[in-house]
């Protein structure tokens, strides 16, 4: 296997001097650059692909045709064919559609930044880009122009191809191309959204100027559209990349629950972290009577006008429109059929509620549950049901309390749930979707599962590294309410650190708008890992939280949970026995003490 050459000091840029450069070196001018010029001529924004200035993708038996890092580096063609990236394809990916340049391996396919005016239509909650930086990590400061004359500017940063943070990645590609051969090393590509003000419609982006080394490369951009005539009622955080089955010519049930309801119903897929495509034969969704057994017929779902859909690496897609009648604070069965081998999925390890798997063939319009003969405990590929209309939703950022680890299974006691019903059974506040968005053992500021590979681990990357899919992109999302830390501090990390994360977390969501609430973290002395050391860090934080402005307002879960007579463990009747982990009436008291007027945008 072939080599790059060493690297010594800066990476060499190859460039292409035409008669204007040469003019300037024999003048002493200023070199001008052929981008440059094609800028001061051009007559407006034009669409991205006109503007391709870069070859990114080679055909593995000629890899030399394309440089995408001025090293002879590139992408390999037949790694983005096997992980569905093909030529042209559209690719959903944290709510936003982005398009695969249409060019054949060697050709131009994306482009430096460099100021470049593109012509960018829609209105919607942020600029979605599909970047990678090449020489390290590229940002740069960029202008959204708006129909209505009026203009913003954003931060765009892309991280390195090569030595980027697999946690946050939308694919990895196993293979690097160069000159001398392929090398069997990471190539990573990234979709980063910035935010755009709302109710505007967009008429054009100028791209970054070029920051010289490292290059910033943009291969596709669009406006994410926001979420009209939609509520999140349900959704779950991909909380790894785990072995499954196998599956083959099955089909899964996943039974969820809802918080709101309403008169049509959408799902949304996630093929997260994965590393190449599954294909979903056919999807339907019903309400659950019993088991796997369906109240009803099974009614059928389409994607695009098509019966089923594949799921790229790293996408996702949305089931179209349905009719149907959705009951508030009930259980769906949503089911697919997996006609292909099926042998590692994204899943969600913390249901605590039970599933179902099927025997041979597609029973996804059964309402029979005869031929569900098996069960299972995780929630794969599934990541969203929405319904039409509704008030939009609250989105709960969080750890195992959150998930509801140690909660009644199958009875949907978690606090979430809980505050769901208390949201529906009054009218001072509108009746939001309540988005269950936590997973057992996550930290503020530090990934459990890398974000690449299949692996046992589920608890998932950092609330930061998955901010943008798991709260900024949900259907509808209003307001963010972020009770995690438990895990940091009793893993060591420091007060400081955690409150620099959570920190982060309430600027990135203020600048898309929504509202921000903080939890206090919860006592747990008497566990093995909540040592005093540990107590002392989260009392840090705690008071951080109590004192400080950064978030809109403030739940102190701490106060509802802690036993008056030793602060540090939790009341013994809220206490599910771990210590840790509060039971079914611990849950339903942090439910119940939201004043819910905390909550509305």
């Amino acid at each position: 296997m072939a080599h790059l050459p060493p690297r010594e000091g800066t990476v060499v840029r190859r460039r292409i001097w035409g008669t204007a450069a040469v003019l300037a070196l024999v003048t002493g001018l200023v070199p001008v650059t052929s981008s440059q010029a094609a800028a001061a001529h051009r007559p407006g924004p034009l669409p991205l692909e006109r503007l391709f200035d870069n070859r990114a993708v080679s055909d593995d038996a000629r890899p030399a045709a394309a440089d995408f890092d001025g090293a002879g580096g590139s992408l390999s063609a037949r790694d983005l064919t096997a992980a569905g990236w093909t030529p042209g394809r559209t690719l959903g990916i944290e709510g936003a559609r982005l398009t695969w340049p249409r060019t054949a391996p060697g050709r131009p396919d994306n482009v430096r930044a460099d100021g470049q005016s593109v012509r960018v239509r829609g209105r919607g909650d942020a600029l979605a880009f599909l970047v990678a930086g090449t020489g390290g990590e590229a940002s740069g400061t960029g202008t959204v122009r708006y129909r209505d004359g009026s203009r913003g500017s954003y931060r765009l940063t892309a991280p390195d191809w090569r030595s980027g943070p697999l946690a946050t990645k939308s694919v990895a590609l196993p293979h690097i191309n160069t000159p001398g051969g392929q090398r069997a090393e990471k190539a990573r590509l990234y979709v980063v959204t910035v935010p755009l003000a709302r109710g505007r419609e967009v008429a054009s982006v100028n791209l970054p100027r070029d920051p010289g080394a490292p290059d910033l490369h943009v291969f596709a951009l669009s406006v994410r559209a926001a979420s009209k005539g939609w509520t999140g009622t349900w959704s779950t955080s991909t909380a790894g990349y785990t072995a499954v089955g196998p599956w083959s010519d099955r089909t899964v049930r996943l039974v969820v629950h809802t918080s709101t309801g309403g008169p049509r119903v959408r799902i949304r897929l996630d093929n997260t972290f994965a590393a190449g495509p599954v294909r979903i034969g056919s999807a339907t969704v019903a309400v659950q009577e019993a088991g796997a057994g369906a109240r009803g017929a099974p009614r059928p779902l389409s994607f695009r006008g098509a019966p089923g859909t594949e799921l790229p690496a790293g996408a996702q897609a949305y089931s179209d429109p349905l009719d149907f009648d959705v009951p508030a604070d009930a259980n769906l069965l949503v089911s697919f059929h997996l006609p292909g081998p099926v042998v590692a999925a994204p899943v969600h390890s913390q249901a605590i509620q039970r599933s179902y798997v099927s025997g041979p063939g597609d029973h996804t319009a059964d309402g029979s549950p005869a031929a569900y003969t098996s069960t299972i405990t995780s929630w794969p590929l599934l990541t969203g049901v929405d319904v039409g209309g509704g008030p939009g939703s609250v989105v709960l950022l969080g750890d195992s309390i959150t998930d509801g680890v140690k909660s009644t299974q199958d009875a949907n006691r978690r606090w979430p749930d809980v505050l769901a019903t208390r949201l529906l059974n009054q009218s001072a506040v509108p009746a939001y979707g309540v988005l269950n968005q936590g997973i057992s053992a996550n930290r503020v500021v530090a990934d459990r599962y890398a974000g690449d590979g299949v692996s046992t681990d589920t608890g998932g990357v950092s609330a930061l590294h998955r901010l943008d899919r798991d709260v900024l992109a949900q259907t509808s999302a209003r307001t963010v309410v972020v009770f995690e830390g438990i895990n940091d501090v009793r893993w060591g990390a420091s007060a400081d650190q955690v409150i620099a994360g959570l920190r982060e977390i309430a600027d990135r969501a203020r600048a898309r708008g929504l509202r921000t609430v903080a939890a206090t973290i919860a006592p747990c002395e008497g566990e093995s890992l909540c040592t005093a050391a540990a107590n002392r860090q989260r009392e840090a934080v705690n008071a951080y939280l109590r004192g400080s402005d950064d978030f809109d307002a403030l739940l102190d879960f701490d106060a509802v949970l802690r036993d008056p007579a030793h602060p540090a463990r939790m009341l013994p009747a809220y206490d599910s026995g771990d210590h840790l982990h509060p039971g079914d009436t611990g849950l339903a008291a942090l439910a119940d003490s939201v004043d819910l007027r905390l909550l509305v945008p």
